[in-house]
C-alpha cells in the first residue's frame, strides 16, 4: 500500500527503520552502510532505503524536523508498513556541561511541553518512554564498539527560537534534561499508543554552555559512531 507521504509497498521495509530526520542523512547511511540499498520511498524527497547490514534486513527514513513530521512517518511506518522497531538517529544540542561535540547520548526518555500526545490521543503525559529492549540493545552495542555513551531524560522541544531563556532552569533543575531535541517524544508516544518498539540515540551537535557548533556538512555524514551503533543494534 502507500499513504499521502510514503510510496512503499508492502514489504518495502524491513522490521527495524533507523530515522534521523534529515532525508541526505538518510540517504548517507543507506549508501555507505547497507549492502544493494533499494530506495522505496521518495515523496517529498523523504528519503526512505532498504537494505542489508551484515545479511539483515535493515530500512533507514527520515522523519523531517519537529514532532508533527516525525509524528506522521512513524505513525505509518508502524501502522501501514509492519515496522516494529524504529531507532531514532539524531543531533541534539547539550544542556550540561559533560556534554561535548560529538559526544553519544542514548535517551532513557523523552520530556515535553509539547501537546502531541493530548491532540494524538488524550493523553497528558510529559514523559514518553523508549523500549527497555531496544536501549538494551543499544548499549551493548555501544560497549561492544567501545564508544562511550552518556544516557538520560532529554527534553523535545516544538520551537527551536525561543525569546527567552529563562525555561532552561526548569529543564534542567526540574526535569533533569541532559540534552534538547525536537522528535522523540512524539516518536515514543506513538510506539506506544501502537503497541510498537522506539529508541532515539544522539550525537551532540552543538551546546547551550559553550559556543563550538557543528556544520551542516558534519551533521550529515560524521555521525557516524551513532550511526554504526544503531545498525549494530538493528
Amino acid at each position: 500500500m502507500s499513504t499521502p507521504h510514503n510510496s512503499a509497498s508492502n514489504g518495502d521495509f524491513a522490521k527495524t527503520v533507523l530515522m534521523p530526520g534529515d532525508p541526505l542523512r538518510a540517504k548517507f547511511i543507506a549508501e555507505t552502510f547497507l549492502e544493494d540499498p533499494k530506495l522505496v520511498t521518495k515523496v517529498r524527497n523523504v528519503y526512505g532505503y532498504t537494505g542489508t547490514y551484515h545479511g539483515k534486513p535493515v530500512s533507514v527514513m527520515a522523519s523531517g524536523m519537529g514532532m508533527p513530521s516525525i509524528g506522521i512517518y512513524s505513525y505509518e511506518l508502524f501502522k501501514y508498513y509492519d515496522v516494529e522497531n524504529i531507532i531514532r538517529v539524531g543531533s541534539a544540542g547539550a544542556y550540561s556541561p559533560e556534554l561535548k561535540l560529538f559526544d553519544l547520548v542514548l535517551a532513557s526518555g523523552a520530556y515535553s511541553e509539547s501537546s502531541y500526545a493530548l491532540t494524538q490521543n488524550g493523553s497528558t503525559s510529559t514523559v514518553e518512554y523508549p523500549s527497555e529492549e531496544l536501549n538494551r540493545r543499544l548499549r551493548e552495542a555501544a560497549a561492544s564498539l567501545n564508544f562511550p555513551m552518556k544516557e538520560g531524560i532529554i527534553h523535545s522541544s516544538d520551537v527551536f527560537y525561543r525569546e527567552s531563556s529563562e525555561y532552561l532552569k526548569e529543564i534542567t533543575d526540574v526535569h533533569h534534561c541532559l540534552a534538547v531535541e525536537m522528535e522523540s517524544f512524539a516518536l515514543f508516544h506513538n510506539a506506544k499508543v501502537l503497541g510498537k518498539n522506539a529508541a532515539c540515540i544522539l550525537t551532540i551537535s552543538d551546546s547551550f554552555v559553550f559556543p563550538e557548533v557543528t556544520t551542516p556538512e558534519q551533521r550529515e555524514q560524521s555521525f557516524t559512531s551513532m550511526m554504526k551503533v544503531a545498525l549494530e543494534a538493528a
